[in-house]
C-alpha cells in the first residue's frame, strides 16, 4: 500500500468565493491509499485530514465515495437513474467535443511574447507601438483551412497564421494566412468557395484536398482566383515546418496616429529562421510516416529551447500612392511588392511555452479580426467587412455562449469592465444593479459602472472618401478589382525554373483529379492569361489540346519580378532549426557520430539517431541508444542525413527496404547526404549519384542542410 502524501494546512474550497481561477482540475496528490474492490477494481482514496484539492468532486463540490461503479439495483442489477455520478460523468464526457471549426479546425498553438524592436508613434497612437522595448504576450494559432481536426498536417492547402497580442488596451487579434492574398474579392462568395473545397456533398471525400471536380469548377468560374490559385500550387502551400513559414495579415488595414492622421498598412510575419517547403513526394510520404508532423516538430521545438520566432513587418503607404497604382489595394486578391513598399520590421514574436491544454487552449481560442485596438483601424476591403460580422457569430457557435470572451485563453489581460450581463455559461458575478448607462445610481451611494472615454476609447478613422461616393448604395465592384491575372503572372515570373516546374506538376496532379473535363479546359484557358508556357506546360501533362484563351476583363499590367515571392531565392544554409538524421548500427564509430552530433548542436540544428533497433546497441567505443528506430524513421523527418557504418553491418542493411528507402528518398528530395566509406554499399543499390549534396561527414558542416534542386531532374518527371 502507498504511503499517504503529506499536506500542508488546508485550505478554503474556490466554490466558497467564486474563485474559478484556481480550480485546477487534475492538480492532485501523486500518492494517495490504495485498496481493491470486490472485483479487483483499483480504489485510490485522499487520507482523512487532506486538504480541499485532494478530493474527487462532482462539478458541483460534492465529494465522491467511489469512481468506480456506478449506483446499481443490486450487485448484477441495473443502474438507476439517481446515480447523479454517472449522470454528471457521461453528461459531461458526451459534451467534451465542440463543434470544430468550418475552416482551419486542424490548429497548433504556443504561447509567447511580442516585442517591439522599434517605435513608430508617427504612425500609430497604439499603446503597444510608443517604445522600443515595450513587450506583450501572446498566444499564436497555426493550421490548415481544407481539412478537419483529425486530418494530417502536410497536405497541400492554405495554412492560416493568427496571433492574439494582449496588450495592455486589450486584445489585438491579426488573424491571417500564410499567403498573402485570398481567391476571393467579397465576403458573400465565401460560403461557396468552402463548399466548393470542402468534401464533395454527396460522397463526403476527398478530406484536406483541392484536387476534386467541385473546388477546381469553381475556380475556373471565379477568375479572381488565379492569383491565389498560383500561391496555393507553389511550395509555399506545404511548407517544411510551420517555424519556416511567412504569415501575412492578407488585408490593407489602416494606422490611426494621435492626430487622426491614417495611412493604409499590410502586416507581415518574417521567419527567423528563414524559409522552406516540402517537395510534394515528401508532403505524401510524411502524411503516412507522421501524420502529426508539423504539431509535433512546433512543440517539439518550444520544449527543447530551440524557441520559434518572426519579425512583424509593415508596409505603410497613403491613398496618394494607393491611387496611382494598377491595382487597388482593397484587393484581397492583390500584393503589394516589396520592391514597390519595402517591409520595415518593427517587432519580434518568440514563441516559447507550449499549451498546458490543448482543448482548453488551442481549441478553445477564439480570434477575431474585429478585436483591435486604438491606432490600428480597418479599411473598406470587401472581404475584410464580412470577417468583421463572421468571426464573432461562428465563435457563438462554436462555443455556445455569448461569453466565451470569458474562457481564460481568450480573456483580456487588462482590465475589462461593461453592462453586460448573464447569458449560458456566465462564469463572473457582478455586483450590484448597475446594468445600464446612462445612470445616477452613485447620488445615492451605489456603484455605478463603468463609462465611455472620448479621450482614449476606440474611435474609427472618419475618412470615407477615398475614390469612394459614400452617398451611394450599390451592389457593385471597384473597376481596378477586374484585372485577376497581372499579379498571378508576377507570381509565376519571380520563381525559380524548379519552383516553376513544381506549381506546373502541381497543376496537373490537381487537375487530374477532376473527372469533368471541361473543367480542366476552362482552367487551362485561364492559365493561358497567366503563362502561355505555364498552361501549355500543364495541357501536356494532362494530355489535352489547349483551349481558346478565356477573356480577360481588364488588360493585363506587366510587373516586375519580385524576388521576395520565391522560397528559393531567400533560402538560407543554416543548420538553425534544422533536424539531421544519423543512421548508425552495432560497430559503428561513437566518436565519429559524437563529433557529428557536436558540430551540428553547435551550429543550432538538432541531431537525431537512427538505428535498426533503440535501446543500447554496442558500438566502437561503448554502447549508444537510438532516438528512433529506422522503420518508425524515414528520411523525410528529416533537413539532412548522414550515416556511420561498418561494410558489414551495411551489407546487412543493404538488404533491407526501409534502409535502401531511407537514402533513395534523401537523395529524391535533394536532401544533403554525408556517410562513410562503409555506406557506399547501400548508396549504390539506391541509386544515390555523387554531386554537390552527396558528401562525406566531414563535409556537413561545410555544405549544411540545403536543397540540391539542381538534381531534381534526376529523380523525378515535372511538368
Amino acid at each position: 500500500m502507498a504511503k499517504p502524501p503529506k499536506h500542508t494546512a488546508g485550505k478554503t474550497a474556490p466554490a466558497l468565493d467564486h474563485a474559478l481561477h484556481d480550480h485546477q482540475p487534475g492538480a492532485g496528490h501523486a500518492a494517495y491509499a490504495t485498496t481493491a474492490g470486490n472485483g479487483g477494481e483499483t480504489h485510490q482514496d485522499a487520507p482523512t485530514g487532506a486538504p480541499a484539492e485532494a478530493y474527487l468532486t462532482d462539478n458541483f463540490g460534492h465529494r465522491l465515495a467511489d469512481n468506480q461503479n456506478s449506483l446499481k439495483a443490486g450487485a448484477r442489477g441495473p443502474a438507476l437513474l439517481e446515480d447523479f455520478v454517472l449522470r454528471e460523468k457521461i453528461f459531461h464526457f458526451d459534451h467534451e467535443r465542440i463543434p470544430e471549426r468550418i475552416v482551419h479546425a486542424r490548429g497548433s498553438g504556443a504561447h509567447g511574447v511580442f516585442e517591439v524592436t522599434k517605435a513608430i508613434p508617427e504612425l500609430t497612437k497604439a499603446g503597444l507601438f510608443q517604445e522600443a522595448g515595450k513587450t506583450c504576450p501572446v498566444f499564436a494559432r497555426f493550421s490548415t483551412v481544407a481539412g478537419g481536426a483529425g486530418s494530417v498536417d502536410t497536405p497541400r492547402d492554405v495554412r492560416g497564421f493568427a496571433v492574439k497580442f494582449y496588450t495592455d488596451e486589450g486584445n489585438w487579434d491579426l488573424v491571417g494566412n500564410n499567403i498573402p492574398v485570398f481567391f476571393i474579392q467579397d465576403a458573400i462568395k465565401f460560403p461557396d468557395l468552402i463548399h466548393s473545397v470542402k468534401m464533395e456533398a454527396d460522397r463526403g471525400y476527398p478530406q484536406a484536398a483541392s484536387a476534386h471536380d467541385t473546388f477546381w469548377d469553381f475556380v475556373g468560374l471565379m477568375p479572381e482566383s488565379m492569383h491565389m490559385i498560383m500561391w496555393a500550387m507553389s511550395d509555399r502551400a506545404i511548407p517544411r515546418t510551420l517555424r519556416m513559414m511567412e504569415g501575412f495579415g492578407v488585408h490593407t488595414f489602416r494606422l490611426v496616429n494621435a492626430e487622426g492622421e491614417g495611412r493604409f498598412v499590410k502586416f507581415h510575419w518574417k521567419p527567423v529562421q528563414g524559409m522552406e517547403s516540402l517537395i510534394w513526394d515528401e508532403a505524401v510520404k510524411i502524411a503516412g510516416a507522421d501524420p502529426d508532423f508539423h504539431r509535433r516538430d512546433l512543440h517539439e521545438s518550444i520544449a527543447s529551447g530551440a524557441f520559434p520566432a518572426w519579425d512583424l513587418g509593415v508596409q505603410v503607404f497613403d491613398e496618394a500612392w494607393a491611387a496611382k497604382q494598377p491595382y487597388d489595394v482593397l484587393d484581397a486578391t492583390k500584393l503589394i511588392p516589396e520592391e514597390d513598399v519595402p517591409v520595415e520590421i518593427v517587432g519580434r514574436m518568440t514563441l516559447n511555452r507550449n499549451v498546458d491544454n490543448f482543448f482548453a487552449e488551442t481549441e478553445q481560442v477564439a480570434f477575431l479580426p474585429s478585436n483591435v485596438i486604438p491606432g490600428i483601424d480597418f479599411s473598406n476591403d470587401p472581404l475584410l467587412q464580412g470577417r468583421l460580422f463572421s468571426y464573432l457569430d461562428t465563435q457563438k457557435s462554436r462555443l455556445g455562449t455569448t461569453n466565451f470572451h470569458q474562457i481564460p485563453i481568450n480573456a483580456p489581460k487588462c482590465p475589462f469592465h461593461n453592462m453586460q450581463r448573464d447569458g449560458l455559461m456566465q462564469t463572473l458575478v457582478p455586483k450590484g444593479r448597475a446594468n445600464y448607462e446612462p445612470n445616477s445610481l452613485d447620488e445615492a451611494g451605489e456603484d455605478s459602472g463603468p463609462r465611455a472615454s472620448q479621450d482614449t476609447g476606440f474611435t474609427s478613422f472618419r475618412e470615407n472618401g477615398e475614390r469612394n461616393d459614400p452617398t451611394e448604395k450599390v451592389r457593385v465592384r471597384a473597376d481596378l478589382f477586374a484585372d485577376h491575372y497581372s499579379q498571378a503572372a508576377l507570381f509565376f515570373h519571380s520563381q525559380t525554373e524548379s519552383e516553376q516546374a513544381h506549381m506546373a506538376s502541381a497543376l496537373v496532379f490537381e487537375l487530374s483529379k477532376v473527372s469533368l473535363e471541361h473543367v480542366r479546359a476552362r482552367v487551362l484557358s485561364r492559365l493561358r492569361n497567366v503563362d502561355e508556357s505555364l498552361a501549355a506546360r500543364v495541357a501536356d501533362g494532362l494530355a489535352m489540346d489547349l483551349p481558346e484563351k478565356a477573356p480577360a476583363a481588364r488588360k493585363l499590367v506587366k510587373m516586375k519580378p519580385s524576388d521576395a515571392l520565391s522560397i528559393q531565392k531567400q533560402a538560407k544554409a543554416t543548420f538553425a532549426g534544422r533536424k539531421v538524421g544519423i543512421l548508425f548500427a552495432q560497430g559503428s564509430d561513437k566518436a565519429t557520430i559524437d563529433e557529428l552530433r557536436q558540430g551540428i548542436e553547435k551550429a543550432g540544428g538538432t541531431a537525431f539517431l537512427v538505428a535498426p533497433k533503440v535501446g543500447g546497441i554496442a558500438v566502437k567505443g561503448g554502447t549508444l541508444k537510438a532516438d528512433g528506430q529506422l522503420d518508425g524513421s524515414p528520411s523525410v523527418m528529416f533537413d539532412a542525413v548522414a550515416s556511420v557504418l561498418m561494410p558489414d553491418e551495411a551489407a546487412k542493411l543493404a538488404q533491407q527496404g526501409a534502409a535502401v528507402q531511407w537514402f533513395m528518398d534523401a537523395y529524391g528530395h535533394c536532401k544533403t547526404i554525408a556517410h562513410c566509406p562503409g555506406t557506399q554499399v547501400i548508396l549504390d543499390k539506391a541509386g544515390v549519384e555523387k554531386d554537390d549534396g552527396v558528401v562525406p561527414n566531414a563535409d556537413l558542416l561545410k555544405v549544411g542542410p540545403v536543397r540540391h534542386f539542381a538534381r531534381e531532374p534526376k529523380v523525378r518527371a515535372l511538368a
